[in-house]
């Protein structure tokens, strides 16, 4: 497993993630302008009601495969599925999975990482995870 993943798997709690996976969805924040451009999509496509409840403080509410799908497109869901050698329907079961958790953990109190640097976002909130 990737630092990246091993990383990635600390924010959300220990859990397991595919090999490359979290690289997969730090490439696609990346892609769509980090965590505010992913949002903007999403509000875009309709679901603003659920990436509200990512960035909130309260339970995240869940996004399908089909939405993933809808509001990123066939060609980035391919792409990752590429990246992870598998399907692009279990790309995006395994984006929305995790898509809604990671949100979460990268926008503590609600609030956007400063600068929209995702990984120095996450590497601040593992350090306090780690040595707080």
């Amino acid at each position: 497993m990737g630092l990246i993943d091993q990383l990635a798997g600390q924010l959300l709690g220990g859990k397991e993630l595919p090999e490359g996976f979290a690289q997969s969805l730090s490439g696609l924040l990346e892609q769509q302008g980090g965590v505010s451009g992913l949002l903007e999509k999403f509000q875009s496509g309709g679901l603003s009601e659920l990436v509200q409840s990512w960035v909130g403080t309260g339970d995240n509410l869940q996004v399908s495969s089909e939405q993933i799908q809808s509001v990123l497109g066939n060609e980035m869901v391919a792409s990752v599925a590429e990246k992870l050698g598998i399907d692009p329907t279990d790309a995006a079961g395994k984006i929305s999975e995790y898509l809604p958790q990671l949100v979460d953990k990268l926008t503590p109190n609600g609030e956007m990482p400063e600068g929209n640097n995702v990984l120095a976002a996450g590497l601040d909130m593992l350090k306090g995870k780690l040595f707080g």
